[in-house]
């Protein structure tokens, strides 16, 4: 399937396990438990029983496996997204060009095999956003992505969360596993991933998420995400022969 940037996709809870992975431009999807960025090196596996909403950013091309959630080897249980080794994407493009795979046909139970073996081995990526459960840490939350340009402090996000600083920041900590001030980083930086998707340049970028300093900016990109924001997109594999 093919959107164009801006669109909205919704599901609802399936009863089937999904790889989501777009050959080409960003989506951003979103469940109950947070929220995850997916470039194109990337996929994003989602258990049976989550809603999702998606956006994309850019044009996007996706494709998508549909698993039965009663195969008979242990899946993971959570949403995660997972570097796209060469092999895991020529996997993932075989299989949607077969279309259904019968486990009766040895090269299409192979081919599923070598996919579910893959994906268990493969890095996670750190594009996913926790959501807090707690009522003033999801205002604190709405908040800090609502606004991610703001530089507000602890102080005056607890006030206007209904709580006090010390239980905000254990909030986070206990319901996302981050403390306060790395979930607001990753959200900012999350933020501008989305931007750079949809063609903002660095600069602009690290401005619309209240960086002063465009070194600063890339520096923070680099430590999460592992390169600088100009080069990110480039790991992108290929686009698949064919795809226009």
């Amino acid at each position: 399937m093919s959107f164009p940037s801006g669109y909205l996709l919704r599901w609802r809870a399936q009863t089937w396990a999904q790889l989501i992975y777009a050959v080409r431009g960003v989506m951003t999807v979103h469940t109950p438990a947070g929220l995850w960025v997916i470039p194109p090196h990337q996929a994003m596996w989602v258990p049976a029983g989550n809603a999702l909403r998606v956006e994309m950013g850019g044009r996007v091309s996706m494709r998508t496996l549909y698993l039965n959630a009663r195969l008979r080897r242990p899946l993971p249980a959570t949403c995660r997204v997972v570097q796209v080794s060469p092999l895991l994407r020529e996997l993932m493009l075989q299989a949607v060009r077969l279309e259904t795979l019968e486990r009766a046909r040895p090269t299409e139970r192979h081919l599923m095999e070598v996919l579910l073996d893959q994906l268990a081995v493969l890095p996670r990526a750190p594009l996913d956003l926790p959501a807090p459960r707690d009522p003033r840490g999801v205002r604190a939350a709405e908040l800090v992505r609502g606004a991610p340009g703001e530089r507000l402090k602890l102080a005056e996000l607890a006030r206007r969360s209904d709580a006090s600083p010390r239980t905000l920041e254990r909030i986070f900590r206990s319901e996302t596993g981050l403390a306060f001030g790395a979930w607001r980083q990753r959200a900012r930086l999350l933020h501008a991933l989305q931007l750079l998707a949809q063609g903002a340049t660095v600069t602009s970028a690290s401005m619309a998420i209240g960086y002063e300093s465009l070194s600063a900016f890339v520096a923070a990109f680099r430590r999460v995400f592992g390169t600088t924001p100009g080069r990110y997109f480039h790991q992108a594999t290929p686009v698949e022969s064919g795809e226009s």
